[in-house]
This record gives C-alpha cells, structure tokens and sequence, in this order.
C-alpha cells in the first residue's frame, strides 16, 4: 500500500521532499522519537490538496507536523505519513488591525511583527516555541492570554483536499482544544484581530514575559513546555510538587527542579522513560489528591 502510495507522490512532488524512515527526534522539541515511515514537506496548497485525497483514497494514517513543541512520538516511531508544512506556509501579512498569518509561521515571529505594527494582544504568545497552526489545534496560551481572544478565523483544507473558511463561532475554540482536535482539517492560514496599542507598553510586556520564563522555566533543556493540561481548580506544577515528585526521574528523563510543570529530556532521555516519568507521575498525584492529569502534550505512535 505504501509502495503505491509513494510512486503517486513522484508524480507530483519533489523526491528530496519525500523520506522515508526519517526519524522524529530532528523535528520534536523533546530530541526524542523514533522514525516516522512517510515524511513528507510540502510546499503548495496544490501540493498538500492532491496528498489528503491520496491519504484519503489508500486509508493512511496522517500526522501533520507543527514545530513539535508539543509532540512525544513513540521510541518505535510513527506507522504513518507525517505531513511537514513548508516556508512558503509562513507569511505574515498585517491590513489595518488584522494579521493574516501561514499555519507554519512562528508565534514568536507574528507576535513580534504585531510589536512592531503597534499591535497589542500577541504579547503572550512572543516566548510561545511553536507554529501558529500547532497553537490554533491546541489553542495555546499562556500569561492570562490564549489565541481564541484574537483568532477570526481559519482557511483550513478539508480531508479530500477542499479549500474550506472557518469563522470563530465554529472552530470550537476551549482549552487545550479546538475542532481540529474533533475533524482531519489542517490549517493553511489563519486570520487575527488585534488592537492599536502603545509599542512602548507592547514590548514592555514581552520583555516582562520573556524574563518571566527564563527565570521560571527550564529552557535550557529540552521539553514540551507545560507537559500536563490544568485541571480544574488546580495547578498541575503545585500538585506535581506537593506530590514531593520536584526532580523525580526515569532514566533522563526529569520533573524539571526549576518548574514541576515541566518534563525535561536532561540529555539521553527515550520517549519511553519520559512516558513512564508521565505515568507515574500522574499515578501519584491521583493517589495522594485525587486529582486526574491529563497530558497536554500529545502521544503519537505505539
């Protein structure tokens, strides 16, 4: 099935745009994770329209591939086509109020352009390490703000390659969550609605921001940022914590001692110790709290 399916890419893509067995600790902000079997980078809407019917027509699984900032792929890889939005995903255009923005443009670097616009609102996302379109899936946030206080709406192409255009009301925006967790629409732009405001205070708040997190967080170690989602009513990091788990390890893998809300790769760690420091993590902050952690990274492969 995958023979057929790699012969038809041939006819349309680039062979240095299709690999094979590529492994997924080169594109995961964790270093970890073994092959995935399709790799695919993409560098039209033409070009990804003609593999989701292709996908589409033979069945495959599909993954498409932010920054990996929020991604724990399995040791044993990924049985499956991971879908690599290209550079030519990541414009950034600004009319009036508005950011029109690729799906693989960083959200450092629209917040930035917001800065320099003279538009507030992105300033949370300046110190956010993933794509735009990652952010929009998981409606990413922090410091008091998240995408779906700016987000208008989302051209998304649908999983037989149809261009579709998806106002706010209907992407479903919650926390963590959005429809694109619920339906296979992978977003090809998305467009902000921001505010005039002071470039002065702008910048002073994402330096507040950004020195905030250098202080809090252990960025000079690989991660995914904040491994388990909030539960309602608490704060995973307190709970992880109080739990008495501050630098427990497996393996490499470590509770980060600078912020327990953090799971960090301290140099050789395997998707597997981090997934099991995940475990049992969360075993014993439901045994001591009663307390459910549900992981805010998202699992791939077996």
């Amino acid at each position: 099935m995958y023979t057929e399916f790699l012969e038809h890419l041939t006819s349309f893509m680039n062979k240095e745009d299709i690999k094979t067995n590529e492994p997924m600790s080169k594109h995961t902000s964790f270093r970890v994770g073994g092959p995935a079997k399709v790799f695919l980078t993409v560098h039209s809407e033409e070009i990804l329209s003609k593999i989701l019917r292709a996908l589409n027509d033979k069945k495959l699984p599909y993954f498409v591939l932010g920054n990996g900032s929020n991604l724990l792929v399995s040791d044993a890889g990924y049985e499956g086509v991971m879908v690599y939005l290209g550079e030519e995903f990541a414009d950034i255009e600004v009319q009036g109020n508005q950011i029109k923005a690729g799906a693989a443009a960083f959200l450092g670097k629209v917040a930035r352009r917001a800065l320099e616009e003279e538009l507030t609102g992105l300033e949370f996302a300046a110190g956010i390490p993933g794509s735009l379109g990652g952010g929009v899936v998981m409606n990413a946030g922090a410091y008091g703000g998240e995408l779906s206080q700016v987000v208008a709406s989302v051209r998304a192409m649908n999983a037989v390659g149809n261009i579709i255009r998806l106002e706010k009301s209907e992407l479903l925006l919650g926390y963590r969550t959005s429809i694109f967790k619920l339906h296979p629409f992978v977003i090809l732009e998305v467009t902000m609605e921001l505010q005039k405001g002071d470039k002065e205070e702008i910048s002073g708040r994402m330096n507040e921001y950004t020195k905030a997190r250098i202080e809090k967080q252990p960025l000079e170690y690989p991660s995914a940022g904040s491994t388990f989602k909030r539960p309602e009513g608490h704060f995973a990091g307190k709970l992880i914590m109080d739990a008495g788990l501050k630098g427990f390890s497996v393996g490499d893998a470590q509770i980060s001692e600078k912020h327990c809300g953090f799971v960090i790769n301290k140099g050789n760690a395997s998707a597997t110790d981090i997934r099991k420091l995940m475990e049992e993590v969360a075993n014993k902050v439901k045994e001591q709290f009663g307390v459910e952690l549900e992981p805010e990274v998202i699992l791939l492969g077996k």
